[in-house]
C-alpha cells in the first residue's frame, strides 16, 4: 500500500449560488500532522465538512486508503476512520464526562474490553478527565471541554483525526497545554489535519501547512517555510 494516506483532488463545494471551495487539492500522509491555516470564513470548515461527508462537493474527488470515500454517509466514514472534532466542542451537555466519551467511542460498543483500553488512554492523555468523569459536561471549563471533544474523538479510534479550531476561545496557558497533547497524539500514531487560526502554535508542531483563502489553496510548504513566509506571518502571525 502506498504512504499516501488521504488525499482531496479538484474539490469544489457550492452553497447555492456562492461558492465556498474552489479546486482544492491537498494530501496527508501516513503519522503527518498537516495544518490549515485560514481566517474565518476562508473555507476550512467547509473542507472539514466535506470530508465528514456532511457537505456534498459539487465535482473534484476525496480519496482515503486508495478509495473514494466522497457520497458515503459520515458514520460509514468514522467506521473506516476518518474523525471530527467539530468546532465549537459539539458536547452533550447535561450528560457526564464518562457518558460523552462513551458516545464517541459508539462503533466499538460490541467489544467492551476495547472500549474500556481507549477510554484509559483518553484519561491517560487528560488526567481531569478522570477526575471529572461523573460530572456535567456542561459545568466543566472551557479548556476541559475542549479537551473532553478531543477524548471523545479519540474514542472511535481515528485513523484520520480532524481538529477544527481547537484552540478558540482558549487562554494562552491552555492552548500551549492543548498543542502539546495533539502532537504528542499525533507522534503515538494517528494522522492529524489541523484547521486553526493560531498560526505560529500549529506550525510549531506541524510537519506542512495549507493557507486557504476565499476557497481556494494560495500558498503550500514545510512548517518551517511557512513560518519564514514574510507574508504568511504578516497575515496570520503578525510579524
Amino acid at each position: 500500500m502506498s504512504q499516501l494516506k488521504f488525499n482531496i483532488t479538484d474539490v469544489s463545494v457550492n452553497y447555492g449560488p456562492f461558492t465556498a471551495l474552489q479546486g482544492i487539492n491537498m494530501e496527508v500522509k501516513q503519522g503527518e500532522l498537516v495544518v490549515l491555516l485560514g481566517a474565518n470564513g476562508a473555507g476550512k470548515s467547509t473542507i472539514f465538512r466535506a470530508i465528514s461527508g456532511l457537505t456534498k462537493p459539487k465535482k473534484g474527488e476525496i480519496q482515503f486508503l486508495g478509495k473514494k470515500v466522497n457520497g458515503m454517509s459520515p458514520d460509514k466514514l468514522v467506521k473506516l476512520g476518518i474523525v471530527q472534532c467539530a468546532e465549537g466542542r459539539k458536547l452533550f451537555p447535561e450528560m457526564s464526562v464518562s457518558e460523552n466519551l462513551q458516545m464517541g467511542g459508539f462503533v466499538h460498543r460490541k467489544n467492551k474490553k476495547e472500549l474500556k483500553m481507549i477510554m484509559e488512554h483518553v484519561y491517560e492523555l487528560f488526567p481531569i478527565l478522570k477526575e471529572k468523569k461523573g460530572d456535567h459536561a456542561g459545568s466543566m471549563s472551557g479548556g476541559q471541554q475542549q479537551m473532553l471533544a478531543i477524548g471523545r474523538a479519540l474514542m472511535s479510534k481515528p485513523k484520520l483525526l480532524m481538529l477544527d479550531e481547537p484552540s478558540l476561545g482558549l487562554a494562552p496557558l491552555i492552548v500551549k497545554q492543548m498543542f502539546e497533547i495533539i502532537q504528542r497524539i499525533n507522534k503515538e500514531g494517528t494522522t492529524i489535519l489541523l484547521a486553526e487560526q493560531n498560526a505560529s502554535a500549529a506550525l510549531k508542531i506541524a510537519d506542512r501547512g495549507y493557507v486557504i483563502e476565499n476557497g481556494q489553496i494560495v500558498v503550500k510548504g514545510s512548517s518551517d517555510e511557512l513560518l519564514n513566509n514574510q507574508e504568511i506571518r504578516k497575515a496570520y502571525i503578525g510579524a
